[in-house]
């Protein structure tokens, strides 16, 4: 539930998001996306987290950052750690769940509600944590998904939980390229 006198702000985990959407069938169209939330009240900020390999001749993603960069998103960017596992296999990992976090904590004293755009589990307490200093908080994910792609301990804590497929007539686009290249970096775990 959204009140149109409510001060939101949105945080949302870019690789989290692609993978929802994408085991759903579709792409987001994130001009859309920020009309609808506009939409639903007092949109102060709209955050988007991703981490980029810095060294590639070109980022699939890059053109997605630049734009919402200059379409009134705040973006937090940071270069992802190339390694190889033990199995020889080149990995990437970009987590940004730390840079998220912070953010919400220093804006929660100026917003209502918070729009959390993932799934993660590791995101319940600091769901907890703004709940305690009055902020309301919707989660925005997949169940539908085989395996779904919300915690369960994440829905729980959420006050609203909004099923990302029910969304996709609204800021739902079909997708542009199978390629799998296009995919952001998975946030792997330390």
């Amino acid at each position: 539930m959204f009140y149109k006198d409510e001060r939101l702000a949105l945080f949302i985990d870019g690789s989290n998001l692609y993978a929802a959407a994408k085991s759903l069938g579709f792409d987001i169209d994130y001009k859309l996306l920020r009309q609808e939330f506009l939409r639903r009240g007092k949109l102060l900020r709209a955050f988007y987290y991703t981490a980029l390999l810095e060294n590639d001749e070109y980022s699939p993603i890059r053109p997605l950052v630049d734009w919402l960069h200059y379409n009134g998103f705040n973006m937090r960017t940071k270069p992802a750690k190339e390694y190889t596992d033990s199995q020889g296999r080149r990995k990437v990992k970009g987590n940004m769940d730390i840079e998220l976090t912070v953010d919400a904590m220093e804006l929660a004293d100026h917003v209502d509600h918070i729009v959390l755009f993932s799934g993660d589990g590791d995101f319940r307490p600091l769901v907890e944590s703004l709940q305690r200093k009055g902020v309301r908080v919707s989660v925005v994910s997949t169940i539908r998904s085989q395996p779904p792609m919300i915690a369960d301990e994440l829905r729980r804590q959420a006050d609203n939980f909004i099923e990302l497929d029910e969304l996709r007539d609204v800021i739902g686009r079909p997708p542009r390229d199978p390629m799998p290249d296009r995919q952001p970096i998975s946030a792997e775990q330390d």
